[in-house]
């Protein structure tokens, strides 16, 4: 297993666990606006979500479909499922990396900024999966400060790294 491969792997892994938990919580709560970046739990599920489209959408040279600040959606089990969807679509998606496809650079002018940017394509794989880790990060803060417990989110916790006694 590849770097691309175990982060796509670990992405599912930790979606799966903090949409599970984040299901416990009334919508209203999701909802509230609790000082992230993105407000709200729901918030920051739907950036993330939001980024994987636009980093994807660049890596396949699709069209953009969204921009910043967009709601995917605004009912918590289509964003669930969109989620589950996306997650698939990556894991397939890193089995077609090749090093040459990696090594190319990407060009693309940015929706932050306006400016352009040419980037190695292995480097924003990269930032990619860092992108949903950083703000999975701050989800697990959100979770607990409501009181709830997203559960250990280490990689060597994955159940594929599990050895049974």
């Amino acid at each position: 297993m590849n770097y691309y491969q175990l982060m796509a792997a670990y992405n599912r892994w930790m979606n799966r666990k903090l949409y599970t938990v984040c299901a416990e919580i009334p919508d209203g709560k999701r909802r509230e606006d609790l000082g992230a970046f993105f407000k709200s739990i729901h918030g920051t599920l739907n950036h993330i979500l939001l980024a994987d489209n636009i980093w994807m959408d660049r890596f396949n040279g699709r069209p953009r479909r969204y921009k910043l600040g967009d709601e995917i959606h605004a009912d918590y089990e289509e964003l669930r499922t969109a989620r589950e969807e996306m997650d698939g679509d990556i894991l397939d998606w890193v089995e077609t990396l090749t090093d040459d496809w990696l090594g190319e650079p990407l060009q693309w002018v940015s929706g932050i900024d306006g400016k352009t940017y040419r980037v190695l394509k292995r480097i924003l794989v990269a930032h990619m999966f860092n992108h949903q880790t950083h703000h999975r990060g701050q989800l697990t803060t959100l979770i607990k400060q409501l009181g709830y417990e997203p559960g250990v989110t280490d990689i060597p916790a994955m159940p594929m790294f599990t050895v049974e006694d």
